[in-house]
């Protein structure tokens, strides 16, 4: 089986579609995408680790994959995320992992690590950093306020989905920039393009609670990769995020580089990730 096939997984009443590749008896490496991708988004990626002889675990996170694809804005909840992913593990036999978590899905990796510290043998980070340092900067830094904005739209239920769907999903297509290959950005568009699938994306921006900003601080080995050209997230919270780590901590930043670092910047994301799961 390839890459590009899903499996299902069975965690409770949801069926989750995961990609994997690599050896079966590797060392395992769970990675989350984030919105508006899917599991493709770490095709490159994944094919790295796994010539390194990684066991690659990608699934299609909660609204993402049709048959985990609940209604209420509660079942979004970042909590049930967490459990998601180590429910997939347990599925699969998987104790202990590597974590790297892109957008949302590095939402979902610093609260797996910070409050599962057993489970998690390394973060890699990608593009969001700790949320302790993102919410200080979205309260006092202008900068992030401002990258922050469109937030709020996404949180107003009906009017994200018709303006992110009208003529074609046209602004949909259009935050992916010249940055995700075009391929993928079909395949990203079709995908959130299925009926109810695009309102359970932007749930989780909905089910947010004022508890990620007060995460706790993280005690596995991190790393943390940002592209310096981010639209979302600004040098104020990158820098600081670091502060929130009580473990051996990188930081690594990609000059010209924006958001969508596991497109477009997959060699330098795979390294950064090989470089911390060989600690």
């Amino acid at each position: 089986m390839t890459y590009d096939s899903t499996t299902p997984v069975q965690v409770g009443d949801l069926t989750f579609d995961v990609r994997t590749a690599g050896p079966q008896d590797g060392t395992p490496i769970i990675l989350l995408h984030g919105f508006p991708e899917t599991s493709l988004s770490w095709t490159v990626v994944a094919a790295r680790l796994a010539e390194e002889g990684f066991r690659v675990v990608a699934p299609d996170q909660r609204g993402y994959s049709p048959g985990a694809r609940p209604e209420s804005v509660e079942d979004y909840a970042t909590e049930l995320m967490v459990a998601d992913v180590l429910g997939i593990a347990d599925a699969l036999g998987i104790g202990t992992f590597h974590v790297s978590g892109h957008d949302w899905g590095s939402v979902v990796a610093w609260l797996l690590a910070a409050h599962h510290p057993d489970r998690v043998r390394t973060l890699t980070a990608v593009s969001v950093p700790h949320l302790t340092a993102y919410n200080a900067a979205l309260r006092d830094d202008p900068d992030q306020q401002e990258k922050a904005a469109y937030i709020q739209v996404f949180r107003q239920p009906g009017k994200a989905e018709d303006l992110l769907l009208a003529d074609g999903a046209q602004r949909l297509t259009a935050l992916y920039g010249d940055a995700v290959p075009v391929g993928l950005a079909v395949r990203y568009v079709a995908h959130l393009a299925e009926p109810g699938a695009l309102t359970a994306a932007l749930n989780w921006y909905r089910a947010m609670s004022a508890a990620l900003a007060s995460t706790p601080r993280v005690q596995v080995p991190t790393t943390f990769v940002w592209g310096e050209l981010d639209m979302a997230i600004g040098r104020v919270p990158a820098e600081a995020c670091g502060d929130f780590v009580d473990a051996d901590y990188r930081f690594v930043e990609l000059t010209g580089i924006g958001h969508w670092i596991p497109e477009q910047a997959p060699d330098s994301l795979a390294e950064a990730i090989l470089v911390r799961a060989g600690t």
